[in-house]
């Protein structure tokens, strides 16, 4: 049997007064995931362990069946590995957006949606004038950049941007934690040392970014600018298994995603990755290149993770609307055409959806809580469930699953 995830980033949400008590799950028109979850099983999950933060970076990896424990190391490693960057021992890589200030606050954490051709020339120009022996500015993704600093320390406290907006910035500044004795650290600089090295880059960035022509242009045109870094989820390069490791019966496998924290995820994973032209990571992303990909890497390998991104951004900025129709986008030209195409092959397929944790959109950032999920195949017993959503998966038949449960059921399913 062959394996497919197909995961909606931050889908998950609250129940909504102006939506009469219900989730944009429940409100969404979701067809496809509905008749998944009536004629397979159903359940819900924890994707975060206990003091770890709620991002995408710890969720994702626990879906995956990974013990945080052993293997977290931040988002900026496994972004490192998703741009090729291959990480030395003495290296700390940390995730670099590009944001909006404004009046002195995080007036959004992605710089008015770049583009990632104008995010490059911001991150080069930011590496050409802050750059040096020690520190390195890569490009990755529209905002989503990555920041390498020699001799770093990951023990620092750093405010994900997201998670702060309409917030006033420099009390989010990052902060040296107490020193670890551990032969990682050996050699490094202290924590603290660290924390100002990183605190001056933000600083001098904003001077940096405010004089660049982008900006000026877009300071014309009363758009939002992109006029500040800020570094966030730091680490070492992590060590982990493989799928295959896990579960010999994946012989072969590939990731699908426009995020590189996710590809970083699906490389260390022995996971081909799959580009995908026209994947953005927002509602405009090419959702019927990402199923036509995902069709064709099933009929030659045994396992997909197939990663849609565009709810997590409608919840960041607030947009119910939005949100709903990147779910229902999910449904109709993901969901759909995967299960009728995979539903007619000899060899069967187990297909499973859910997010990876909530975004919801009266908050605009990520919280903890159990996620729904399904499992479908031609000949799984279905349990009770009629409609997949928040509310409707607590009667499922998986129950409440906790992190590397939910692939290990998966993949015996």
């Amino acid at each position: 049997m062959k394996h497919i995830i197909i995961l909606g980033d931050g889908m998950a949400d609250h129940a909504i007064e102006c939506l009469g008590g219900r989730t944009p799950l429940q409100a969404a028109d979701t067809p496809y995931m509905d008749m998944l979850a009536r004629k397979g099983r159903n359940g819900r999950l924890v994707t975060v362990p206990e003091g770890f933060p709620p991002g995408s970076e710890v969720a994702n990896t626990a879906i995956m069946g990974y013990d945080l424990d052993k293997v977290y190391e931040g988002r900026g490693p496994l972004e490192a590995a998703s741009i090729g960057y291959e990480m030395a021992s003495e290296d700390m890589a940390i995730r670099c957006n590009i944001i909006c200030l404004a009046d002195g606050k995080i007036k959004n954490h992605h710089g008015g949606h770049l583009a990632t051709s104008d995010g490059d020339t911001l991150i080069r120009y930011l590496d050409e004038h802050l750059g040096n022996d020690r520190v390195r500015f890569i490009t990755g993704i529209q905002y989503r950049h990555l920041l390498v600093v020699k001799g770093g320390n990951k023990h620092i406290t750093c405010s994900p941007p997201h998670d702060h907006p309409d917030e006033p910035w420099q009390p989010l500044l990052v902060k040296g934690d107490t020193p670890v004795d551990s032969p990682a650290d050996k050699g490094r600089m202290t924590p603290e040392e660290t924390a100002e090295l990183l605190n001056d880059l933000i600083v001098r960035s904003q001077e940096l970014l405010a004089a660049h022509p982008f900006n000026q242009k877009r300071r014309e045109e009363g758009k939002d600018e992109a006029n500040s870094i800020w570094p966030w989820s730091p680490g070492y390069r992590p060590s982990m298994e493989t799928i295959g490791e896990m579960f010999p019966e994946v012989k072969s496998g590939s990731v699908i995603s426009a995020v590189d924290l996710i590809k970083g995820i699906g490389h260390y994973a022995g996971l081909n990755i799959v580009e995908v032209e026209g994947a953005t990571g927002l509602y405009d992303t090419n959702y019927e290149g990402k199923a036509v990909a995902a069709i064709e890497a099933l009929r030659h390998e045994d396992f997909v993770f197939l990663h849609l991104e565009a709810s997590d951004e409608a919840g960041h900025d607030g947009d119910l609307d939005l949100k709903i129709r990147t779910i229902e986008y999910l449904d109709h030209r993901i969901v759909e055409p995967i299960y009728n195409e995979v539903k007619h092959w000899d060899e069967p397929v187990c297909i499973a959806v859910l997010p990876d944790h909530l975004t919801p959109v009266e908050t605009r950032t990520h919280v903890k809580g159990p996620v729904p999920f399904l499992i479908w195949h031609r000949d799984i017993t279905p349990d009770n469930v009629l409609l997949y959503d928040e509310t409707s998966a607590v009667a499922g038949s998986y129950g409440l699953l906790k992190l590397g449960e939910f692939i290990r059921a998966f993949m015996r399913s």
